[in-house]
């Protein structure tokens, strides 16, 4: 008897997640992807002589499914996570540190936040203060925005520049006036309240699309280049997918789709998913910028070797990963006002904010800028936003997705555990039809 045949309809890390959950279940799997890359959100392109990341994407030790996934497709060597958390804060006054000790959650962490030089004591005790109540969950947290929770718990403006925005706004790609306190709470919750692993912070070292297309090897069939454009559904079951002018004749599927894409496609209004319209997105920039340092002509040394990664507080740039050689990459979230600016103006930007910062850019030369936009990146974790599960009115179709309802804002580890997810509800779906 053939293997059950099983669609997968987006090859991003959810879509990637549920074809391995398939194949490792016996089932023959076809993966369908409109783009002519692999990967979606966390994939890589060639520009001109470089191979460049979509965005910088950054986990945390808190993303077991997707360090998992890793680890299946022999991957794991080729992230970087640290051995505790350890940031290193730019600030406009000078650089301070936040360091995890060896000790249990939330002593951890506690214990050198009395001395994090990046907020003054009154700031401090307001942040520990508020952590402290974020411990306790109530009712509310889905209709309160993060910023009403915030003012509630007596958050100031030092406290928001110096703390919650570097953190959390990267982590919810979004001001804090529009996502839920759910939202905010779920990360503070399992990053910084959680094991204390939770929060190291890593990055791949090697091009993202390499993950997607080590899992995309396993897939019995791989179609780039093809958008689904149409579900066949007779006697209330999913019979086939329409690609243009052809037809894919399957058994199940997985749709791994945003919502926006899920609503064009022809025939999906019998999956009875209601309230697609309400997802709203979110635009990263990341900017790339290349140096050459005056140390280097000097003594040799590349005085940029010693940054790994920092973060910067008061400024439009969140993040900055050094990348190899003189090359910096700035990444800037929930960047509705800059997503449309010209790039020459964007990379002035993040030159002009990383000299502010950085000494060991003094006498550097900046070579090169490239601009990374992505205008939506992500989708809005709004106040009483209704996310859907996996399940739809077609037993043998279902959802995947960061967008669904896994609890998580929009990340990887949200994506790894959608897909995942999505294929056991569809495999034991179709268990229990033949029972």
């Amino acid at each position: 008897m053939p293997a059950t045949h099983v669609a997968v309809v987006g090859a991003g890390l959810a879509g990637l997640a549920a074809a391995l959950e398939l194949k490792r279940n016996g089932f023959r799997v076809t993966l369908l992807e409109r783009s002519r890359l692999l990967g979606g959100k966390a994939t890589s392109f060639q520009l001109g002589d470089l191979e460049m990341d979509s965005g910088q994407h950054a986990i945390l030790g808190c993303y077991t499914s997707f360090l998992e996934l890793a680890g299946e497709l022999g991957m794991r060597g080729d992230l970087r996570l640290q051995e505790r958390f350890d940031v290193l804060m730019l600030t406009p006054h000078g650089r301070a540190r936040l360091r995890a000790l060896r000790l249990p959650a939330p002593l951890h962490l506690a214990l050198p936040f009395l001395t994090f030089r990046a907020l003054a004591f009154r700031a401090r005790l307001q942040v520990v203060r508020a952590l402290v109540a974020a411990r306790r969950p109530h009712p509310g947290e889905d209709s309160e925005t993060f910023a009403a929770w915030l003012r509630r718990h007596g958050q100031s403006a030092p406290a928001l520049r110096g703390f919650w925005e570097p953190f959390l706004i990267p982590a919810l790609n979004a001001p804090f006036d529009r996502v839920s306190a759910a939202s905010g709470l779920m990360v503070v919750r399992t990053a910084l309240l959680g094991d204390r692993d939770a929060a190291r912070i890593g990055y791949a070292t090697v091009p993202l699309a390499r993950f997607a297309e080590r899992a995309a090897e396993r897939c019995d069939e791989v179609r780039l280049r093809t958008a689904v454009t149409g579900l066949r559904v007779e006697d209330g079951r999913l019979r086939g997918l329409r690609t243009g002018e052809l037809e894919l004749d399957c058994d199940a599927a997985v749709l791994a789709v945003p919502p926006e894409r899920l609503l064009r496609i022809a025939g999906a209004e019998a999956l009875r998913v209601t309230g697609l319209e309400a997802f709203t997105t979110q635009p990263i920039v990341d900017v790339h910028l290349w140096y050459r340092p005056a140390a280097v002509g000097v003594t040799g040394h590349d005085p940029l070797a010693d940054l790994d990664f920092a973060a910067m507080v008061d400024s439009p740039v969140q993040w900055v990963f050094a990348k190899g050689p003189g090359h910096l990459c700035c990444s800037l979230s929930s960047a509705d006002d800059l997503v449309l600016q010209p790039e020459e103006r964007l990379v002035a930007l993040a030159d002009s904010e990383l000299r502010a910062r950085l000494p060991e850019l003094v006498g550097a030369v900046l070579l090169r800028g490239v601009a990374i936009r992505d205008p939506e990146a992500t989708f809005v974790p709004a106040p009483g936003l209704r996310r859907p599960g996996p399940s739809t009115a077609i037993e043998n179709a279902v959802l995947a997705g960061c967008w669904t309802d896994t609890g998580w804002p929009a990340t990887m580890e949200g994506a790894v555990r959608s897909g995942r997810v999505a294929a056991r509800t569809l495999i034991a779906s179709l268990a229990a039809r033949h029972e």
